[in-house]
């Protein structure tokens, strides 16, 4: 299944139930009875026609006109546009998609003209929208054109928690494209932007949206791990769209793993959320997507009921991309029980379907070529005219010419001698770098040298006199003979020196584990993760996907321990935590480091001024690997630390 309903994934809309919206109907059209100044009776006729929306379609219809007159006559551009833009969307949701594009483009029209410090964001919104439109009658070199638009607005405006779902749309663009690398590149980049802006709703697009991606590239267990991220900031009362997809694209990953369960349960929840929502998308993907994995596990009296009742929905509302697919499996089915002529009758429909959607596809990439080449005749006649114009007026720009070359010689120069010291800049920049790194490595190496001797001193030097005192007290105890008092004392001062050889392996292997040198690092989390959990201070779970059988650098191994170690020994002292999770991922050169508790969280703005050792210590172990750290925490609400390494 690759045909998910992201045409409009990231237009957010939020309907109020009818009887609230006649409510909000009555009161505007009271208020309109009463003065105003002219730009706010504009907006609240705009509000009246979308509040008709859920009401009365054609009144909406109407209460546009009167709106769009009204704010024309006053010359309020700014009002006018948005008033074009919002009747746009009502235009989608009845299907006239031309129409729609045409108020889209009235609505930019109007923004241009006005002065209103909103203008610019608004028209980068219409930009965006018009990329829908077009996307949805299939144009996507004019999608990603106009969704390259809106971006370059929003990075003049320098708003970043916007330019994420623009990048998102961009990355599902590319999705539909079948360039599923450049998908991926686009969504690493929502993610980026994301993680700075600290929005929850941005996090759930961008994290949702690479995990749609690396599905696409078959990256499976790594979607799902984005797939993890997305879930954790995702609002559960997020429009339809959002949540129907959130669960289809849920559902594939976990079918391309082969845990036909869980994809099943991912399409039950969009077909819940549908039937809640009356999304009729949703539900007919749900419902054959469901009969699918039904056939897969033999259940073919369940698949049949799924695939009859969504492919009779599909074709209620024209949904023929999917509908070839509902065919196929319904085929499928009837094949498994031995009913070959229905398995037939149902092929012959899913070859006519798919035969008519390859054509109706074909007409319009003909379509789009005459278009094109309309243009670029046009093109060529604006160009022959523009020749002939230069040709008359070369010599008058002969003159000119040459003061220009000189000028530009003269800022080639220039930028040439302001280049070569940035680039000296730039070097001495790195030289302070790399030696800033090099001297993080001595102490760092050198922290675990003294480390590892202390810890051989005290196991074999310390450890070995501990043991043969209590050896020799032992022998005595064999030759001597001792009242019940002394007896009680003796054995007392044998367990005190048990202990102490306890204690003093126990911090042994805490400055350098033994298992870590021996048997690798996974291995050691492990085992330390399991001395916690003995310890009954707290319950951690440790995950590991892809360091089985993988040998780390001894120095990285040893870093990488230390920063989990540090991680969870601040759990212990401050998050006053019951549970903690610790998982490591390795999915090719990327390491990516999870620890989570469910203590009592606190301010991540202090951790910008901290001095404490403990964080200053990962830090300076995660800049050393080059890595990325990142920490999320709400009072009440536990802390999340993620960190990215390349190794």
């Amino acid at each position: 299944m690759q045909k998910f309903i992201l045409s409009f994934l990231f237009v957010f809309v939020f309907l109020l139930p009818t009887m609230a919206q006649q409510n909000l109907v009555d009161s505007l059209k009271n208020e309109l009875t009463h003065p105003m100044a002219d730009s706010n009776r504009a907006m609240s006729m705009m509000r009246l026609a979308i509040y008709y929306e859920t009401v009365d379609t054609i009144r909406a219809f109407k209460a546009y006109r009167e709106a769009v007159k009204f704010a024309a006559d006053k010359h309020l551009y700014y009002q006018l546009g948005r008033i074009y833009q919002n009747q746009s969307f009502l235009f989608t949701t009845t299907g006239k998609y031309i129409k729609a594009q045409d108020n889209l483009n009235l609505a930019i029209q109007s923004y241009q003209k006005s002065d209103h410090t909103e203008s610019k964001y608004r028209e980068a919104s219409a930009l965006g929208d018009l990329s829908n439109i077009y996307k949805v009658l299939n144009d996507y070199d004019e999608s990603v054109r106009y969704q390259l638009k809106c971006i370059a607005i929003l990075e003049k405006l320098n708003l970043p928690e916007k330019i994420v779902l623009s990048y998102s749309n961009l990355s599902n663009l590319m999705g539909d494209l079948g360039e599923y690398k450049k998908q991926e590149d686009y969504a690493r980049k929502a993610v980026e932007i994301a993680k700075k802006s600290k929005d929850k709703n941005n996090l759930f697009i961008a994290y949702f949206m690479l995990s749609y991606g690396l599905s696409n590239l078959d990256k499976n267990t790594e979607a799902k791990t984005y797939l993890d991220s997305a879930r954790i900031n995702l609002d559960k009362n997020s429009n339809i769209d959002i949540l129907s997809t959130y669960y289809l694209v849920s559902a594939e990953v976990f079918k391309k793993l082969n845990q036909l369960d869980s994809a099943f349960h991912y399409f039950k929840k969009c077909y819940t959320v549908s039937i809640k929502n009356n999304y009729n998308f949703g539900k007919a993907e749900a419902l054959l997507q469901m009969g699918g994995i039904s056939i897969q596990q033999k259940k073919n009296l369940e698949a049949e009921n799924y695939l009859l009742e969504g492919i009779k929905l599909a074709e209620e509302i024209h949904y023929f991309n999917m509908l070839d697919e509902g065919y196929k499996y319904l085929s499928d089915n009837y094949a498994q029980t031995g009913r070959y002529k229905l398995a037939y009758e149902y092929f012959q429909k899913y070859k006519e379907m798919n035969d008519s959607v390859v054509s109706m596809e074909s007409k319009k990439y003909a379509t789009t070529l005459e278009k094109k080449y309309e243009s670029e005749k046009k093109d060529n006649q604006i160009k022959l005219q523009k020749a002939k114009l230069q040709k008359r007026t070369f010599l008058n720009y002969m003159l000119i010419g040459s003061a220009a070359i000189l000028l530009l010689i003269f800022s080639l120069s220039y930028r040439n001698y302001k280049h070569k010291r940035k680039l000296q800049e730039m070097r001495i920049n790195e030289l302070e770098t790399d030696k800033l790194l090099t001297a993080t490595e001595a102490v760092l190496k050198g922290e675990e040298q003294e480390r590892s001797r202390l810890a051989k001193d005290l196991h074999d030097g310390l450890g070995g006199m501990l043991a043969g005192i209590k050896y020799s007290f032992q022998t005595i105890k064999g030759n001597l003979i001792m009242t019940p008092q002394n007896q009680q004392s003796f054995e007392r001062g044998m367990d005190m020196l048990d202990s102490s050889i306890k204690e003093m392996r126990r911090v042994a292997q805490n400055m350098m584990p033994e298992s870590l040198i021996k048997f690798g690092l996974d291995t050691a989390l492990k085992d330390y993760c399991k001395d916690i959990n003995l310890s009954g201070a707290l319950q951690v779970s440790y995950q590991s996907i892809g360091l089985a059988g993988y040998n780390f650098e001894q120095t990285t191994a040893i870093i990488i321990y230390r920063i989990i170690q540090e991680l969870i020994s601040n759990t212990l002292k401050h998050a006053s935590a019951k549970t903690a999770i610790v998982q490591v991922t390795k999915s090719g050169s990327l390491l990516a480091i999870t620890v989570e508790d469910d203590g009592k969280g606190f301010d991540t703005k202090i951790l910008d001024w901290s001095k404490g050792m403990g964080w200053v210590n990962i830090k300076h172990r995660v800049d050393f690997l080059k890595g990325k750290l990142d920490v999320n925490s709400q009072l009440g609400n536990g802390t999340s630390v993620q960190i990215e390494v390349d190794i």
